[in-house]
């Protein structure tokens, strides 16, 4: 036989030896997938289909769903459709759903240390929130205090820092906060509360009409992109920043304990990892729209307008203030109240070094 033809023969046994092994691989893989169950999980959310927070529950089903070829599918619902936005955690608990998507200080009277979940004001910014969930012990103590619900909780969005909200008339004071009536939830309506605020909690399918009916006096919800929307510049013409309220704001994925515990392992490592993604993408879909949206209202006739100093001073003076107070008062508080802010003045003191020196040059008001 000649050299060539020993060296072709030999390719030749060398690809189908390579390709039989490749089938095997690929058979032994789907025959491994085909041995996992078939689970159907529903989802329900604190939003309305149309905002881009329920982005974050489309995302964790949809890939949930590709990662698992269709054997693993979760199915979300909009507010009100299983349950109103604001019981997600009710229904997550008792086993009405498997999952929800919310945001974690709606239940701040469960339990007032669930607002470091989600954000909490003067607080951290999104990517500073990221890093003391993923690394800093926050993920961990959080989902210690959701144990106590028979809950699993996994961050799965996040908004960016928002805007200070809608208002139908010019706030230049704390004077001009009494007895306004305002849509705010959280540690937020806390001090706002504190600063003469008559605080309202409503899901964002509510707020409009509560709005443009004069039910309420001022709104805040996300940002340029959903309150656009929900049509709020349409219901009032002063918009303010910052949010100082949600620096940073993460939304979870809540789980039923029990249900968690039935998934295989393979499951659940690829639910944290949609939830992972759902957490990234949000995020930057956000900071995407958000600048796009504003724009528009401004054309619109929207009156951006800042916070005067005296009510961001007040407003830090007495959040930092409910935070002493409660962490006097619940040991559980007090416990992550102590570590987050160690953690917040480590990465305030290195943020100032790389993020804000540059923040400051290159955006800073010429």
């Amino acid at each position: 036989m000649k050299r060539r033809q020993i060296i072709n023969t030999g390719a030749i046994a060398t690809a189908t030896a390579a390709l039989t092994a490749a089938c095997a691989k690929k058979s032994t893989s789907s025959s491994a997938q085909g041995s996992l169950p078939r689970v159907r999980w529903r989802m329900t959310t604190s939003w309305t289909k149309t905002l881009g927070t329920y982005i974050g529950a489309e995302t964790i089903a949809k890939r949930v769903k590709e990662m698992t070829d269709g054997r693993f599918t979760i199915t979300p619902f909009a507010a009100g459709e299983i349950v109103p936005g604001l019981q997600v955690l009710d229904a997550v608990q008792s086993g009405t759903v498997e999952c929800g998507h919310t945001a974690s200080y709606y239940y701040i009277g469960k339990n007032p240390a669930l607002a470091f979940a989600t954000t909490v004001p003067f607080g951290l910014n999104a990517q500073q929130q990221n890093a003391w969930l993923y690394h800093g012990g926050g993920l961990e103590a959080i989902q210690k205090i959701y144990s106590d619900f028979q809950i699993i909780n996994f961050p799965a969005g996040n908004t960016g820092t928002q805007m200070g909200g809608w208002f139908k008339k010019e706030i230049k004071s704390v004077a001009d906060l009494q007895g306004l009536k305002m849509r705010i939830p959280g540690l937020g309506g806390e001090v706002m509360s504190r600063l003469g605020v008559n605080v309202q909690v409503l899901p964002g399918g509510e707020i409009y009409l509560a709005l443009d009916r004069g039910a309420i006096d001022a709104a805040e919800w996300v940002g340029p992109y959903d309150d656009e929307k929900l049509g709020l510049n349409k219901a009032a013409q002063f918009y303010y920043y910052p949010g100082w309220w949600e620096p940073g704001p993460t939304l979870d994925v809540l789980v039923n304990l029990n249900a968690w515990n039935k998934l295989p392992k393979e499951y659940q490592e690829i639910f944290k990892t949609a939830t992972f993604e759902a957490n990234m993408n949000m995020l930057n879909e956000y900071d995407a729209l958000n600048g796009e949206a504003l724009t528009r209202l401004l054309a619109g006739g929207t009156k951006l307008t800042p916070y005067s100093q005296e009510i961001m001073q007040a407003a830090q003076k007495n959040a930092f203030e409910i935070y002493e107070e409660n962490a006097s008062k619940d040991a559980t508080f007090k416990q992550l109240y102590e570590q987050w802010k160690k953690f917040r003045e480590q990465i305030y003191n290195w943020n100032r070094i790389n993020e804000l020196s540059y923040g400051n040059f290159v955006m800073g008001e010429k």
